[in-house]
């Protein structure tokens, strides 16, 4: 008779330790991604139950909340809607933050951050309601506004920085979007407009400043293979490189022209700062092929290429080919083949020249104030890498300075003013469409503000839209407003 007992004792006592087990296993290892769960209700009424904190641009919010009568306590208000849509996100109940600020600093707009655990508790011992922290950015208005204008709803996307410090002045992404679409509280609204905006060809989610499909360069790449030149100490601005009406790349039987057919000089033999002005590719492809894929792999990661960087959404890296045949490395001599970047880091090759030769982290929050306005995080200015030498960054800066004054940048000129500049044509796909590309500075002498700026190719055969008819003249605007900073 005792030995059932003992029998059915044990069995008690092993299913008691298995749900002791199992229920500790649940409260203490998975809580975290059960509460994190996108279905469950209770914990995204507790986010909403909060005062998630402001996104200031020049002290105005362009993000905020605002309590409502409802069930979750507050809604995100987004205030230039589409103008600042790709820098701070959404806040969905149905779809949790979106790309931007929203989902990159959501704990810090939570109040939720390791950094306001002093405010989390005199918050527990006040009573008083928790909060988010503010986020104040970089970006000047005027500059942002400009570039928004300019770009006029085509594709492509704009981005201007403070070369002194990196500072993300201007951030455009278009198309764009509206953010209050996403936040509205009216849940099959919201269904809907998400999955109109998921489908759109055009992509207005993507932030084209920061990721999605990266962008071939084009002729704006001349300036890393002027560098990785100069910085070689074999070449100056005045060497004479191979630049006839075409040339044929190596290995192969395919002849690389100049735009238009013409010859970049009377003698084939144009300069180093002539191909510059005149975006002459013959010359530079040529001069890709004598510096080899290498060198100017080397000169690209000292401009910012393959960097994880943070601003603090994540910049899908630039990159240029691992393995490129002679044929190849010719093409990447005029920005073509399989060099990709992001406007940013073409933003980051101008204001590197400006800054002369230095590349400053670029970053779009500036200071993070509690709810008592104190400031609990500032960023500092922070150096990258050394790109190029002082004087190698002097050469290229009077190179560009040409390209504005009488070569293939006019477009971007400003009266009483030196812009520096670098036009860009990057064809791509099939077909033959090509994007519109300016980079540049401004003053050249005394630089406030760098550029870059890509239009997208309007249509699948390119029409003759080139760099300096499409996108020189919004980079024009952009300097106009962020000049005289």
């Amino acid at each position: 008779m005792n030995t059932p007992i003992r029998r059915l004792a044990v069995v008690v006592m092993l299913m008691f330790t298995a749900l002791l087990l199992s229920t500790t296993w649940i409260q203490f290892v998975q809580a975290e991604d059960l509460r994190d769960l996108p279905g469950n209700r209770r914990t995204l009424i507790e986010t909403y139950s909060r005062d998630r904190g402001a996104i200031l641009v020049d002290g105005t919010a362009v993000a905020r909340s605002e309590r409502t009568d409802d069930e979750l306590g507050w809604i995100r208000r987004y205030d230039q809607a589409s103008r600042y849509a790709h820098l701070t996100g959404y806040f969905s109940f149905t779809y949790g933050a979106g790309p931007g600020l929203e989902r990159a600093a959501n704990a810090v707009l939570a109040g939720t951050d390791d950094s306001l655990f002093y405010q989390r508790v005199s918050d527990l011992f006040t009573g008083t309601p928790p909060s988010g922290a503010s986020l104040e950015l970089t970006i000047d208005p005027a500059v942002q506004a400009a570039a928004q204008e300019a770009l006029g709803g085509r594709r492509g996307a704009a981005v201007a920085l403070d070369p002194r410090t990196g500072a993300i002045l201007a951030m455009v992404s278009s198309p764009s979007y509206d953010p209050n679409g996403l936040s509205s509280h009216q849940l099959a609204a919201v269904d809907r407009t998400f999955a109109e905006l998921d489908e759109d060809p055009d992509r207005p989610l993507v932030n084209r400043a920061i990721g999605g499909d990266l962008y071939p360069p084009g002729s704006t790449y001349k300036l890393v293979v002027a560098a990785a030149a100069l910085e070689s100490g074999d070449y100056d601005p005045d060497s004479e490189l191979e630049g006839g009406r075409t040339y044929t790349l190596p290995g192969s039987s395919t002849s690389l022209p100049n735009f238009g057919g013409a010859a970049c000089d009377p003698e084939d033999r144009p300069t180093l700062a002539e191909s510059v002005r005149i975006s002459c590719n013959t010359s530079f492809a040529w001069l890709a092929g004598e510096l080899g894929a290498d060198a100017l792999r080397e000169q690209s990661e000292e401009f910012g290429f393959g960097q994880e960087l943070a601003v603090p959404m994540p910049v899908t890296p630039s990159s240029y080919p691992e393995s490129p045949d002679p044929a190849q490395v010719a093409l990447t001599g005029i920005g073509q083949h399989e060099v990709r970047v992001t406007p940013l880091q073409v933003a980051m090759i101008s204001a590197a020249i400006a800054n002369g030769g230095s590349v400053m982290t670029p970053y779009v929050v500036q200071t993070v104030r509690d709810s008592d306005l104190e400031v609990i995080d500032e960023t500092d200015p922070r150096e990258l890498s050394r790109a190029v030498s002082p004087a190698t960054a002097e050469a290229l800066r009077d190179m560009m300075v040409s390209v504005v004054e009488s070569g293939s940048g006019t477009a971007a000129a400003l009266p009483g003013m030196s812009v520096a500049g670098k036009t860009g044509t990057a064809e791509y796909g099939t077909q033959g469409a090509a994007h519109g590309w300016f980079t540049g500075f401004a003053p050249a002498d005394d630089p406030r503000i760098a550029v870059a700026v890509v239009v997208e190719s309007a249509t699948d055969d390119w029409s003759g839209e080139t760099g300096g008819v499409v996108a020189a003249p919004i980079a024009r605007a952009m300097f106009e407003a962020g000049a005289q900073r």
